[in-house]
């Protein structure tokens, strides 16, 4: 693969001078010189999407700088789609920037002002101006609503969401610390075998949707068993 900047940039989705700020920042390895022309290969483009990918998870640019420190220039295709394999299932969703009444149209009822009160105290959107609302979790929006509508008092639903927060933040954080101890740190230290890089990529597709089934059913227990607790006292 042989691209001018601005092929490169059109295949990564971001624009030319993103990928001269890159460079500019030892983010990308040189081009390769055809005269006096730049030309940028695979490693070029997999390195721009990965940059991007740790961008989506909200690291700065100091901290994605950081990151990349560990990664040789020279490192091939594969380590870097790899990394992108890693990262990717744990990316958060999109948010969305919706009018008053495509989200009405979204949740299926009309929503007043104490309802998008409840559901910003709930982290399900953000308002923007006085017609325009952020959805920062579409995939809470339905659900986040039906919590909303219940009759339970406004300090009862920012409590709850603090606590969600909390806990899941922490959980998160020691999962993937388990997953690079126990996993990553073991394949790095092992010479990054192909297999074993292969094995890698295949295991970081299904384990974010394996470990919320299985966060789920523990947290369905462990509220059964909270109540059967409460009943008991």
């Amino acid at each position: 693969m042989e691209l001018t900047v601005d092929q490169l940039a059109a295949r990564a989705g971001v624009s030319v001078r993103t990928v001269r700020f890159y460079a500019g920042r030892g983010l990308l390895p040189p081009p390769r010189l055809r005269g006096r022309t730049g030309l940028y290969g695979e490693e070029h483009l997999a390195r721009v999407e990965l940059v991007r990918e740790l961008q989506t998870l909200g690291l700065t640019l100091a901290a994605i700088e950081k990151h990349l420190e560990k990664i040789p220039l020279d490192a091939p295709v594969e380590d870097l789609a790899l990394q992108r394999a890693l990262l990717s299932p744990w990316a958060p969703e999109e948010a969305e920037l919706l009018d008053r009444h495509e989200l009405d149209r979204r949740v299926g009822r009309h929503l007043d002002d104490e309802s998008l009160k409840r559901l910003e105290a709930l982290g399900v959107i953000e308002p923007v101006s006085a017609d325009e609302i952020r959805v920062v979790s579409p995939a809470l929006l339905g659900i986040g609503a039906e919590l909303a509508a219940l009759s339970l008092p406004l300090e009862t639903l920012v409590a709850s969401h603090e606590a969600v927060d909390r806990h899941t933040a922490a959980l998160a954080a020691e999962l993937q610390g388990v997953f690079q101890d126990s996993v990553v740190r073991p394949y790095r230290e092992g010479g990054r075998a192909p297999e074993d890089r292969a094995r890698l990529m295949e295991m970081a597709g299904r384990l974010k949707p394996l470990l919320i089934q299985s966060l789920v059913t523990s947290f369905q227990r462990a509220v059964d068993e909270a109540i059967r607790r409460s009943t008991e006292r």
